[in-house]
């Protein structure tokens, strides 16, 4: 769970505008009627408004498209989906990581989805389906208008980490792999549903919101936990990485109170796993943070299997 920052300034392109700057700049067809605001941030990195009927209003996601795109306008491309943490948004990857550096003259499309300000991508009991709309809308527009193809693979932060392996979980075979660093896993473990609520209600929206209470509709919170649905995992590779985050090990206690209370949660998910023998590659690492600083290092340590499940040479 990271704060906002300031965002990077950036030049709006009206809506009448937008399939053609698209066309021109990406070589995205403009076909009629799809037209929608977009906002170009760099070279290769573009917001887009998606028309949602799942969350009922358009909503942002951040693409950084391949170097060769504009070149090869027959090319299909796999896709990295990255998803955020909670009280952060869509723009927290290329504003936290080098992203964009780290990408460039590799032959993806890298898709940031929005996810709402607690950043848990679900089918919300009482409100959105940021389910619906990470996993079916944003695909689908990917295909129609950026040449994506089948191929995806999916990695998050925090809430971000959790909607990776309950994507990939409830959604066999959707994913080639599968990534989390200090995700959240098993959704019922000693101390997560409090820190779920905590979570929703800083947003100040109401807890039972999400998937009501976790007593009374136990069944719906297991419906929704990465460790209840792990047996749908199987063949998708898999990474998870956490730290203990002891208290007092950087001075700053909140990240690592955080990182703390998601340990055993990890660890819960992980021993699941290997009781259903699906494999996965964790990195459970003494102290750390709930933190950007430890969530870079740990996507460079998966990258080289997400690479190959996305099928690029690494």
């Amino acid at each position: 769970m990271s704060h906002r920052t300031a965002g990077v300034s950036r030049r709006t392109v009206t809506r009448a505008a937008a399939a053609a700057g698209l066309a021109s700049a990406f070589g995205v067809p403009a076909a009629a009627g799809r037209a929608r605001a977009a906002t170009r941030i760099g070279p290769r990195t573009l917001d887009v408004s998606v028309p949602s009927a799942a969350l009922g209003r358009g909503a942002p996601l951040r693409l950084i498209l391949p170097s060769d795109f504009d070149a090869r306008p027959t090319r299909t491309y796999p896709v990295l989906y990255l998803l955020h943490g909670a009280h952060d948004d869509y723009t927290s990857w290329t504003r936290e990581t080098d992203i964009e550096s780290f990408t460039e003259g590799r032959e993806l499309i890298v898709a940031m989805p929005d996810a709402g300000p607690t950043g848990i991508p679900t089918a919300w009991r009482g409100g959105p389906d940021y389910e619906t709309f990470q996993l079916t809308e944003v695909p689908a527009l990917l295909a129609r208008d950026f040449r994506a193809s089948g191929v995806r693979a999916v990695a998050g932060v925090s809430t971000g980490g959790y909607g990776a392996m309950a994507h990939a979980a409830r959604h066999p075979g959707l994913f080639t792999a599968a990534a989390s660093y200090s995700g959240i896993l098993d959704t019922t473990a000693p101390g997560v549903p409090p820190l779920m609520d905590a979570i929703v209600a800083r947003e100040n929206l109401s807890p039972r919101s999400l998937w009501g209470s976790p007593l009374l509709d136990l069944l719906t919170w297991r419906d929704f936990n990465p460790r209840a649905r792990a047996g749908g995992l199987r063949g998708t590779p898999l990474y998870v990485s956490g730290g203990s985050g002891v208290v007092g090990g950087s001075g700053d206690w909140l990240p690592e109170a955080l990182e703390s209370a998601l340990w055993l949660s990890a660890h819960s998910f992980a021993d699941t796993l290997a009781l259903l023998r699906v494999p996965v590659t964790t990195h459970f690492y003494p102290g750390g943070g709930h933190s950007w600083a430890y969530w870079k290092r740990e996507f460079t340590a998966s990258w080289p299997m997400l690479a190959g499940a996305l099928g690029l040479p690494e």
